[in-house]
């Protein structure tokens, strides 16, 4: 008997054990820029990278676009697609997709009055110039209002909320899009985040780590459109920690402890 309460008191220590060493991730694994976390004010350093919006119009690309003129209210309301001068009311990511203007196989749109406008490898900046080129030609006084309405995001693997996310700005970086899937899990292996991203000749995956400051430098930190940010997960996921079930497991060495207990209390 006294052998089998040695073997039930090592049971439970061994699980108790096991129990704090599963729940334990190093904190290394969970910081974000951790050689800037060492540096002091005297030793701050700049990184720099490249803020401007430089995603080039590509086809299938939906871009939200409005003319507004004062003095020809008519004509700009046929731009718009309105018969009538009320405000098209978006409310909705249907109504923007329907009100947007997409480019075709060959990278071009087509405008009441101008005809087909070839927009293909341009910035949003790119395309408003040249859109108010073609339509000062036919409309004067007017203003063009141009924006990328498929600027979308998938966030995936160990973050809190995986899916896909609409970017109603022109430009994000990653800790951003990290953050609007409400940051890492516990379990995320910051240092080996990929990046899917959509190039002229393909899918590009590329590797950066969260955790260098170098990050900051990368042509990676600000995102493009449909780009998707995978977050590999630690190896300690994988033994099943997370999913390990401790409670049937206390359960039953509590059913044996009292089992052995009343056998003994009947002895």
């Amino acid at each position: 008997m006294k052998y089998s309460n040695r073997i039930l008191k090592l049971a439970v220590v061994m699980l108790a054990m096991g129990m704090a060493f599963a729940s334990c991730v190093p904190q290394k694994k969970m910081l974000y820029l951790k050689e800037a976390q060492m540096a002091t004010e005297s030793q701050s350093v700049n990184y720099v990278n490249e803020r401007n919006a430089s995603y080039k119009l590509q086809p299938g690309d939906n871009l939200y676009i409005r003319f507004l003129n004062i003095v020809d209210e008519r004509n700009a309301a046929t731009l718009n697609g309105e018969y009538t001068n009320r405000t098209t009311q978006l409310s909705s990511d249907a109504s923007i997709y329907l009100q947007s203007y997409t480019l075709d196989e060959e990278g071009c749109i087509e405008l009441p009055l101008t005809g087909k406008i070839e927009l293909k490898n341009l910035t949003v900046d790119e395309a408003k110039e040249r859109l108010q080129a073609s339509i000062d030609k036919y409309i004067n006084q007017t203003t063009i209002i141009v924006k990328l309405s498929n600027f979308n995001l998938t966030v995936l693997g160990e973050v809190s909320r995986p899916g896909m996310y609409k970017v109603y700005q022109s430009q994000i970086n990653l800790f951003e899009a990290i953050a609007m899937a409400g940051n890492m899990t516990n379990f995320a292996k910051n240092s080996e985040v990929r990046i899917v991203r959509q190039t002229d000749n393909g899918s590009e995956i590329v590797t950066v780590d969260m955790g260098a400051a170098d990050i900051l430098s990368s042509p990676y930190y600000y995102l493009k459109p449909n780009d998707i940010i995978y977050v590999e997960p630690l190896k300690i996921k994988q033994w099943g920690f997370t999913s390990f079930p401790y409670s049937t497991v206390i359960s039953v060495l509590s059913l044996a402890l009292t089992t052995i207990t009343l056998i003994r209390s009947l002895k």
